[in-house]
């Protein structure tokens, strides 16, 4: 059986959009107090952003994740929440989806190394 290019493509895109997604509504829960499964207005815009923007990724074959990217698509001030909200929820990730951020972890250290290699 061979793999379809494109279905590791949709599998890299819906694991990005599902992480986003926990990343956001742990962030709306613990700094805008909504429930869980719950976004207050100002993140379903912001969630609803990232999806798309994903959706639209040339890259997605060849990239780990958007902070790799040479690329950024996000508008400026979208960039900004969204790192607002990776920051916060990035360290806390790890007691809430263990190996999801472990993986994460280990990506992005593979995609920098191979980044830099080819720089030089």
């Amino acid at each position: 059986m061979t793999k379809v290019p494109g279905a590791t493509v949709m599998k890299k895109r819906g694991r990005e959009k599902r992480m986003v997604s926990e990343m956001i509504s742990l962030y709306c829960r613990r700094r805008h107090g909504t429930r869980a499964g719950e976004l207050c207005p100002e993140c379903s815009e912001l969630a609803e952003y990232a999806r798309q923007r994903s959706d639209r990724c040339p890259f997605m074959e060849t990239k780990t994740f958007c902070s790799n990217c040479r690329v950024h698509c996000y508008r400026p001030e979208m960039r900004e929440k969204i790192r607002e909200v990776m920051r916060f929820s990035g360290p806390r990730m790890i007691f809430h989806h263990p190996v999801t951020a472990v993986r994460h972890v280990i990506e992005t250290t593979a995609e920098k190394r191979r980044l830099s290699r080819e720089d030089t």
